[in-house]
């Protein structure tokens, strides 16, 4: 994983964040476009040296399973789930990234990461990494 440069207009594309309304649809909205260091892991863009917090969606083949969480520091947090450990991520050891969400407070992405919980659902947690 190499630091690689990225324009504005691809930063405002791949790095967005979801605003929700009182009854909980959501709006996009990109961010930080001044931003232009960062990396890339398949599809999805990190930023360097942003103080944002992410919520993200894990998925393990071997377990068939979702795994949802939030951080502040998205591949320390990732690669923390790989290592041995205790928990539910310690089962499997092939967590792949699926979708992430940036969000400028932790509190945002603490709300987000437990209302993507309460679904509950499979189906509505594909539909979002899908972008429906």
């Amino acid at each position: 994983m190499h630091p690689q440069s990225s324009d504005s207009g691809q930063l405002a594309q791949l790095v967005q964040s979801t605003s929700f309304t009182p009854r909980g649809s959501g709006v996009r909205t990109p961010h930080c476009p001044q931003i232009k260091k960062g990396f890339h892991i398949g599809s999805l863009f990190f930023i360097i040296g942003c103080m944002y917090y992410f919520v993200y969606i894990l998925f393990s083949d071997s377990l068939n399973r979702y795994y949802i969480g939030s951080t502040k520091d998205i591949a320390r947090r990732i690669e923390a789930h790989l290592w041995n450990h205790h928990g539910f991520t310690s089962k499997a050891k092939d967590w792949q990234l699926r979708y992430q969400e940036v969000f400028e407070t932790k509190t945002e992405a603490l709300t987000r990461e437990k209302h993507i919980k309460r679904w509950k659902s499979r189906k509505m947690i594909e539909k979002l990494i899908l972008g429906n």
